[in-house]
């Protein structure tokens, strides 16, 4: 593969994987406290990547389950937030101002508090009850993110004897770094080419649903726009038919990612409608990619992680047909904002 270190890459993921007895400790923990809900609290792409495991929470458990903007949750007076709330809050760096701030509000009103991190000994590592440390960059921080909330909802759900499938999934959870590498050659062609034929498009629409709309709305936010300057307009597929289609033209690109969850059927409408009226129709289909040692069941849930792993490849190819390095910027941590 293309600029990919294999072994860095198994690594990073593994090493999320490993936090699963510390989870296993601090939710026991906090279950036997008394717990009523939970809130993932985040900044920009960390939070978006929270939203798969509110997804599980919401579909397979009664705990009230809530992911909030790091500035607008210190603003909203939020009335479920209290002292048996668990609050999860992501930064790669550790040092996102918003949500290390966020971190102080939520132990004031006597939250319970876990933070993800990339790096310990950071603020935020350093401002809550709980913390977890997985290094990884940017190329890597989506699938360690998510394995992470989800080893979490999990045990939650475990804990709460709402999950009966818990011991098979997460077993089945440590053959996913593997699979998402083999997803990863997979996809390189695909990749390649949509890099060359789309190097220069100034606009893409992207569309997905369920599990699978956070990581949509991240791959255009957080990649295309920021990584890139590409201008996109990620919209949930139910959305689609409610203004979106009339900017539909014949040589307008869509990017449409199909998970295998009960709302597929919601992008396969779009995807009918798509490549009707435009001949620049992009699919990325997680059912088209063997997950070895994954079940139908836990296939199901992974399907954000499988395109998180899927899209980097198609990331990489831009960055270099595009000769625009994922790590450049014009504002973002280079001026006051």
């Amino acid at each position: 593969m293309f600029n990919f270190d294999v072994e860095r890459y198994l690594t990073i993921q593994n090493g999320a994987l490993s936090l699963k007895d510390e989870f296993d400790q601090v939710i026991d923990s906090v279950i036997e406290k008394g717990l009523e809900n939970v809130f993932f609290v985040g900044t920009g792409g960390a939070a978006i990547l929270m939203r798969p495991a509110e997804y599980i929470l919401k579909t397979h458990s009664n705990l009230p389950v809530y992911t909030e903007i790091s500035s607008e949750l210190m603003l909203m007076d939020h009335q479920h937030l209290g002292e048996h709330s668990l609050v999860i809050l992501p930064s790669l760096s550790g040092t996102t101002k918003e949500t290390v701030e966020a971190a102080a509000f939520c132990k004031e009103k006597g939250a319970v508090t876990v933070s993800f991190v990339g790096h310990a000994a950071t603020p935020l590592a350093n401002g809550t009850d709980y913390t977890f440390v997985n290094y990884a960059a940017d190329d890597t921080s989506c699938e360690s993110f998510y394995i992470q909330s989800y080893l979490l909802a999990f045990r939650l759900m475990y804990m709460r004897n709402e999950f009966p499938v818990y011991q098979q999934f997460v077993e089945e959870m440590r053959h996913l770094p593997n699979a998402l590498l083999t997803v990863k050659e997979a996809v390189e062609p695909q990749a390649a080419e949509f890099a060359r034929k789309h190097k220069d498009t100034p606009y893409h629409i992207l569309s997905g649903t369920g599990i699978d709309w956070g990581q949509t709305y991240y791959y255009g936010m957080c990649i295309l726009e920021e990584m890139q300057w590409i201008k996109t307009r990620p919209v949930h597929a139910s959305d689609f038919f409610h203004g979106t289609l009339e900017l539909v033209e014949e040589d307008t690109s869509i990017i449409l990612l199909k998970g295998e969850d009960r709302t597929r059927q919601l992008v396969e409408r779009v995807e009918r409608f798509a490549e009707h009226y435009s001949k620049e129709v992009t699919i990325f289909d997680t059912k088209e990619y063997p997950l070895e040692g994954i079940s139908e069941g836990l296939r199901s849930l992974v399907s954000p992680i499988v395109f998180a792993a899927l899209l980097e490849r198609v990331s990489c190819h831009l960055e270099e047909q595009r000769n625009h390095p994922l790590t450049t910027r014009r504002y973002y941590k280079k001026v006051p904002f």
